[in-house]
């Protein structure tokens, strides 16, 4: 019994521990980026080597008709050397809002809520 949970724990510390060489990832860098502000949910709709394209759309609601419209909005988000892999165009992301890294770039990848697959099988 002893042996299994020891087994397990292992397991655990070795799938948390990853070798991150990014210096701005904000779970694993050196300098770890301080999040905060606003966090948005997107899909993946162009991928570059250290940086996605999210877009995310909001419902925009027309006083003088009285009804609503669709809107949709890009946001460019850094992409952590760690998550590299894991994230594909058409996955659903959370990104988080962190201090300017460039000229269009203001947010970072917080992790991967579901990939393009499981929503087309659910």
């Amino acid at each position: 019994m002893a042996e299994e949970k020891q087994k397990k724990e292992k397991k655990k510390v070795e799938k948390t521990s990853v070798n991150c060489e990014d210096k701005f990832c904000p779970l694993h860098g050196v300098e770890k980026l301080k999040l905060r502000g606003r966090v948005f949910q997107g899909v993946v709709i162009k991928k570059f080597k250290g940086r996605v394209v999210i877009r995310f759309e909001r419902i925009l609601k027309i006083r003088k008709y009285e009804r609503y419209e669709k809107r949709w909005t890009k946001l460019h988000a850094r992409l952590p050397d760690c998550m590299e892999e894991k994230i594909n165009v058409g996955d659903l992301i959370e990104i988080a809002e962190c201090r300017p890294l460039s000229k269009i770039i203001h947010f970072v990848v917080v992790g991967k809520i579901r990939s393009k697959s499981e929503e087309g099988s659910a």
